[in-house]
């Protein structure tokens, strides 16, 4: 196996039996965590802030959990749970995080100067996994350029797992993976907060403000980031955007080896555009992890250019998603993918599901479902990439992020005829909004304040013509009034299909 730190920390696995650890948060990613550690014999406490009726089905799970303690597992369960569920904290030496809780509350504060250590599920399961890790990072096109990396080295015939922040926890099945698998992970800032360990590759798509309402700062959220190539060793990779100031500036302080992605320049090292071509100057194919050649990169050969596709085939629209098909060819090229396999995932690439979908077309207007939008620069790239009058739905829950540049984006478009706001922020964004339209000669688009996303969408069909676009594309975090931004699209979805039978 290749080496993946730089400095690595104590192995915490061999050490858990007959530990007593807490795990704060028992969400999606932490039940099967629950599940690894009673299996090693670990004392845990589950604790959240939920009470048992708001966990619902979940709190089901971990009574069964608890019933298995001690007959079906080697470890113990306990539930603390309801508003004082951080109580105890101080008190535990070993403590899993969820990932979005905040770092800086005053018990989790408490427990660190004890000398609690802390840890996480991705922790553990890359801890524990054989295969090459390759992650990616950054504010916006994570899941996009996760996606397709994980679909082109499966079309190279590799076996793949994809995992972290979308898809299933991989905690429980990481120890079965073999050193020839590859294991593919969409890491987020809170998750990267946590980690002692960076991947064999790790990119970064992009930089930009982005949930400020659980890190202290712009600069705590930038330095978690740079944990993806931190503990990285000298054979590593670290794969960054150059055309965005902040990732472009993170070359000097890797310690492994840097390949840049650009869509505006020729890189001496990595993946660009020439033309209609997307080029990989790099290592020779065949040097990257993989079954053919055994090896974990170029080890110092010169490097050798060629091309990867060609733009004239590709489905995704918009120069961000370029940058993000950038990205994930030059982490599969340095991960040994053919050019044969590049290409032809690419150019049948359709997206993600709720980032800019065409969902219906009724009336001749087209809705888009960008629900993935939940920060000021995705709802900005969503405006650069289409070219008819557009009315756009805005807002949601206020992650602190400044919304400034994005009411001037909206102010001066050409093409945004509407804003309907919606959710906790619409109306500090609808007054940034106003007052950019007051600085203009000739005045911006119309804003209505909706408050929910029926009324919006209701009011977006009555105000579109045939020919215009309706986009759901927040700029904001879902969770005044939605669960995720996966239900908020789904919600979308279901207020369109009843417009008219256009559904797609």
């Amino acid at each position: 196996m290749p080496p993946n730190r730089h400095s690595a920390p104590e192995p915490l696995i061999p050490s858990l039996p007959g530990k007593r650890a807490a795990v704060v948060g028992l969400g999606v990613s932490n039940l099967p965590l629950v599940r690894f550690l009673l299996q090693r014999g670990v004392a845990v406490t589950g604790m959240d802030k939920r009470t048992t009726s708001e966990l619902g089905e979940r709190y089901d799970l971990l009574i069964r959990l608890t019933a298995q303690s001690g007959t079906g597992f080697a470890g113990r369960l306990e539930l603390r749970l309801g508003p004082d569920y951080l109580g105890e904290l101080p008190g535990y030496q070993l403590i899993f995080l969820t990932p979005g809780i905040r770092k800086d509350l005053p018990e989790i504060e408490a427990a660190r100067s004890r000398g609690a250590v802390f840890s996480s599920e991705i922790a553990l399961a890359m801890e524990v996994s054989q295969a090459p890790v390759l992650a990616v990072t950054g504010s916006a096109g994570k899941t996009t350029t996760t996606t397709l990396l994980g679909q082109i080295l499966e079309a190279d015939g590799r076996r793949v797992h994809v995992g972290g922040n979308i898809g299933h926890p991989l905690i429980e099945e990481a120890g079965s993976f073999k050193p020839s698998d590859l294991v593919v992970l969409e890491l987020s800032s809170f998750q990267l907060q946590m980690l002692g360990q960076s991947p064999h590759i790790g990119a970064v798509t992009n930089i930009s403000p982005n949930h400020l309402d659980i890190h202290a700062s712009m600069e705590e959220y930038v330095e978690a980031k740079k944990n993806i190539f931190r503990f990285q060793g000298p054979s590593d990779w670290a794969v960054l955007n150059a055309d965005n100031p902040a990732t472009a500036a993170m070359a000097a302080e890797c310690p492994g080896r840097v390949a840049l992605f650009s869509r505006t320049r020729e890189v001496d090292f990595g993946a660009f555009l020439r033309r209609d071509q997307i080029i990989f100057r790099g290592p020779a194919p065949g040097s990257g992890f993989g079954p053919r050649d055994g090896g974990a990169g170029a080890g110092g050969s010169a490097a050798v250019e060629r091309v990867l596709a060609t733009t004239g085939g590709i489905k995704l629209p918009g120069q961000h998603n370029l940058e993000n098909i950038l990205c994930a060819a030059a982490v599969a090229s340095l991960a040994g993918a053919r050019p044969e396999a590049i290409a032809r995932t690419v150019t049948a690439f359709g997206g993600v599901e709720h980032r800019l979908e065409l969902v219906a077309e009724v009336g001749g207007v087209r809705y888009f479902n960008d629900s993935i939008a939940t920060s000021p620069d995705r709802t900005t790239a969503a405006l650069r990439t289409i070219h008819d009058p557009i009315h756009l739905i805005l807002g949601g829950y206020d992650k602190k992020i400044p919304f400034d540049e994005l009411a001037l984006e909206i102010v001066l478009s050409p093409h945004v005829r509407t804003v309907l706001l919606i959710g906790q922020a619409g109306d500090k964004i609808g007054g940034l909004i106003e007052r950019a339209t007051g600085m203009r000669p000739g005045g911006g688009p119309q804003v209505v304040h909706c408050g929910a996303l029926p009324e919006a969408v209701a009011e977006a069909a009555r105000r579109a013509h045939p020919g215009e676009v309706v986009l759901l594309s927040p700029a904001c975090a879902s969770f005044d009034q939605y669960r995720s931004f996966e239900q908020r699209g789904r919600h979308f979805e279901e207020l369109v299909s009843g417009l008219g039978s256009g559904l797609l």
